[in-house]
């Protein structure tokens, strides 16, 4: 019952933030990454949202190695590894 006293408003925002960000690239990129390998084709995806994805992931994973902030690099590290892939199946299963 303490804990959950001392727990803040802001505190659980943080934490859901981490919970969800972390399950868009564990769970979603990689679903997606599988739908296009079935179908060998990445059509329907947007390939300047997925370059600035790339770009975003890996500012934010400079940003936490300035900081020396495990959880930022970490977390946005899989974000970088799940978009490069989805951006090289854009490239390879281009017609």
């Amino acid at each position: 019952m303490d804990f959950l006293q001392t727990v803040t408003f802001a505190g659980a925002v943080g934490f859901l933030t981490l919970v969800v960000g972390i399950l868009v690239k564990v769970i979603g990129l990689p679903d997606q990454i599988r739908k296009n390998y079935k179908r060998k084709s990445t059509e329907g995806l947007s390939t300047m949202f997925m370059v600035l994805a790339l770009l975003s992931y890996s500012l934010w994973t400079l940003h936490g190695i300035l900081r020396n902030d495990i959880v930022l690099i970490i977390g946005q590290g899989l974000g970088i590894f799940t978009t490069s892939i989805i951006i090289w199946q854009i490239i390879k299963y281009r017609k």
